[in-house]
């Protein structure tokens, strides 16, 4: 397998099926990913290791979901200087404001990137669109989706 070129990241095992979106898209994009499952707030330590192990592996994009208080995005962006692409997930107490709200309210110098609450698949297509500056390859397989999205509905390819 290629390097990864995103790391799929969430602080919960609950979090896989939203997160699914954003693997099921990088997917669509031939994008070489992984997926990691660890929680900002019990395992703090083995948090920083991994952020540690992506910045030597040259791991490019950071998506990271997460819940309620939502740590997770804003605790990977003060770790890496990789760009984070944060989606909030869908909460049983707020409906997911309170993810929003956490994500998106980052201090000045630790920004993080983020998509609507559950937007997983956006997530995976900002990824892509930062990836293409560097890589053709990934821009040409972009503008192809981005042309189809734009056909007529009755013409369009059936996508993830």
């Amino acid at each position: 397998m290629a390097r990864p070129l995103v790391a799929v990241v969430m602080g919960s095992s609950s979090d896989l099926k939203t997160m699914v979106e954003a693997v099921d898209m990088l997917e669509t994009f031939d994008i070489p990913h992984e997926e990691k499952i660890i929680s900002a707030h019990r395992g703090p330590k083995a948090l920083h290791l991994y952020i540690d192990q992506l910045r030597a592996r040259r791991v490019e994009v950071i998506i990271a979901g997460a819940g309620k208080a939502a740590h997770l995005p804003g605790v990977i962006a003060s770790l890496t200087t990789a760009p984070v692409i944060g989606v909030p997930m869908v909460t049983s107490d707020l409906g997911g404001l309170d993810s929003l709200l956490s994500i998106v309210q980052m201090p000045k110098g630790v920004p993080v990137a983020t998509v609507a609450i559950g937007g997983a698949a956006n997530a995976a297509i900002l990824a892509a669109q930062i990836l293409g500056l560097k890589h053709p390859a990934i821009a040409e397989r972009l503008a192809r989706y981005k042309d189809e999205l734009a056909a007529p509905a009755d013409t369009r390819k059936e996508t993830k």
